[in-house]
């Protein structure tokens, strides 16, 4: 039974630290070969995409298209809601930034507030082509928006803005976006209108463009995703060389961080395809490809959609719909950490302090599984008693390993212990530990949250004072991590509670525990120690209530 509880202890710390190494040290950047990353222009030369199965492109006479030349400068329309404040422009009718009023890059309060696309992006996002280049340079083409102000304050009902250019050959493509005052979804409607005489046919293409997410390494998905019939595909980035096609029933694609996401999301859900690329510039596209149906001359068609730039926060994306809240994925444990999530956020409607949310919900967990914690402490009572004997037992068949185990069976029959019973609890409680550890760092409502004193974040690691100089094993800043230290305590008086092993090996390297979880620690979010500095008190109040009870 000992020997079992110091495995289990060996595997969590094992799985911790397994779980450091992999997200929190730094990665080698991305290396692509010639062949597999190519340049904007490279981009341009070559067809967006291959046909959708099934459907014929360009079976009409071919539309010889000569781009117009621009015959004045591209004006930029900013539009302001009380979210966010987003900039378009009239070179391919794309947004160059968009920026969230109720969030900010970093947690002082004078950082620059948060941009889900960033102003430096040349190419912008949300563009819009055809597979076939039946438009050729369409995605740098002047549109002429219906507006005559540079900027639209949306405060009380939805605005539109329509942005339209005709081709060469008199096909008219038409881009409407739909902004409301109180949701971070934007509508998007895409017409294209036959002017010509010959038959329009080919795939239209919306893309999302973005820089590389800079912390791929981190515990947490960041690039581009899709919901294909109700499966999320989450693509990571050094993946996308292997494979860059999915095709299926398409509800919606993405670009994510850990935080936040911007989505394209087809009203109708039809078959397409979802099309990733990786530019030389540190540029991500992930392209959108409908199938569309065959114009004639002097008819027009329409597709509808919906964009959505904002927060990865399951309120907020629940409100939205269109399962964009599949996105928010805890892995293999989720179906217990999102009940843990709605729970938090239930608290902070009551007490505004994530902090105290995370006690709270830590008590309400230990009360649940109070059952199965007292049972291992009891077992672990009863073990602590025969101690002596079990001693005795070791030290006289010390040379006779199977005599040894065999006496120790039968001590443990004539006293009715089930060596196993302090080990299974602990074992069951292990998935509610992965998903808690999963929802406390994913969860937006954590980043920037205060909680008290020098935590004034409780997705970031804590730390008491700055040091201008580097700490072993912590990641900077560098202070002191009062939390965490106290948090190794606290597992060190726990560990002292617990009956000790027979074998001086085992009893070192269970009394080593605490401090190598400590190290370990340092670096994980103050939201994530809290709850396990709370969770070890509560353990160490119930097996000490426990033990007085038992020796009663």
């Amino acid at each position: 039974m000992e020997q079992l509880r110091l495995l289990i202890a060996i595997v969590l710390s094992f799985l911790v630290f397994l779980l450091y190494g992999v997200f929190f040290t730094a990665k080698e950047p991305i290396k692509e070969s010639a062949e597999t990353v190519t340049s904007g222009k490279e981009v341009k030369e070559k067809p967006f995409v291959q046909p959708i199965e099934g459907q014929a492109v360009n079976k009409a006479p071919v539309l010889e298209e000569t781009p117009l030349e621009p015959e004045r400068k591209a004006r930029e329309i900013t539009v302001n809601t009380s979210l966010y404040s987003a900039r378009i422009s009239e070179k391919g009718a794309v947004f160059n930034s968009l920026i969230l009023r109720d969030y900010r890059e970093t947690v002082d309060k004078n950082s620059p507030l948060k941009q889900v696309i960033p102003k430096d992006l040349d190419m912008g996002s949300v563009q819009i082509g055809f597979a076939g280049k039946s438009i050729p340079a369409l995605e740098g083409s002047l549109f002429a928006s219906d507006v005559t102000d540079d900027i639209m304050e949306i405060t009380d009902k939805p605005e539109t803005i329509s942005f339209s250019m005709r081709s060469a050959s008199g096909i008219v493509v038409e881009k409407k976006f739909v902004f409301s005052p109180k949701t971070y979804a934007i509508g998007l409607d895409v017409t294209i209108k036959n002017g010509s005489d010959k038959i329009f046919e080919d795939n239209l293409v919306l893309s999302l463009v973005n820089v590389l997410p800079a912390n791929t390494g981190s515990y947490g998905f960041e690039g581009p995703s899709a919901l294909i019939g109700n499966k999320l595909e989450q693509v990571k980035i050094e993946k996308i060389k292997d494979k860059n096609i999915y095709s299926g029933e398409i509800k919606w694609i993405s670009i994510e961080d850990q935080y936040f996401m911007s989505s394209i999301v087809p009203e109708k859900n039809l078959p397409g395809e979802m099309r990733l690329f990786v530019q030389q510039n540190n540029i991500l596209e992930s392209q959108y490809v409908q199938k569309t149906s065959v114009i004639q001359p002097g008819t027009q068609q329409t597709y509808e959609y919906e964009l959505f730039f904002g927060p990865k926060s399951m309120k907020v994306l629940s409100e939205v719909d269109y399962n964009l809240d599949k996105a928010i994925n805890f892995g293999m444990f989720d179906f217990i950490a999102k009940p843990c999530l709605w729970f938090m956020n239930f608290i902070y409607g009551f007490i505004p302090n994530y902090g105290v949310a995370i006690i709270i919900l830590t008590i309400v967990i230990k009360l649940i599984l109070w059952p199965l914690g007292s049972k291992s402490y009891k077992s672990m009572n009863e073990m602590k008693k025969l101690q002596p004997l079990m001693a005795e037992i070791r030290e006289k068949y010390k040379d006779d390993k199977k005599r040894m185990n065999q006496e120790l069976m039968g001590l443990y029959k004539i006293y009715k212990i089930n060596p196993m019973g302090g080990c299974l609890p602990m074992i069951l409680q292990i998935p509610v530990f992965f998903a808690l550890y999963r929802m406390l760092y994913q969860a937006i409502e954590l980043r920037h949250a205060p909680f008290f004193g020098w935590i004034n974040d409780l997705s970031a690691p804590d730390r008491l004072f700055n040091f201008n100089f580097a700490v072993p094993f912590m990641h900077p800043p560098f202070g002191i991590p009062v939390l965490t230290i106290i948090m190794g305590v606290t597992m060190f008086l726990q560990q002292k509670m617990t009956p000790t092993a027979g074998d001086p090996t085992q009893a070192k390297m269970m009394r080593l525990m605490p401090l190598f979880f400590t190290v370990i620690f340092i670096n994980f979010s103050s939201g994530l120690v809290l709850y396990w500095l709370v969770n070890n008190i509560l353990s160490i109040l119930q097996q000490s209530y426990i033990s007085k009870k038992m020796a009663q």
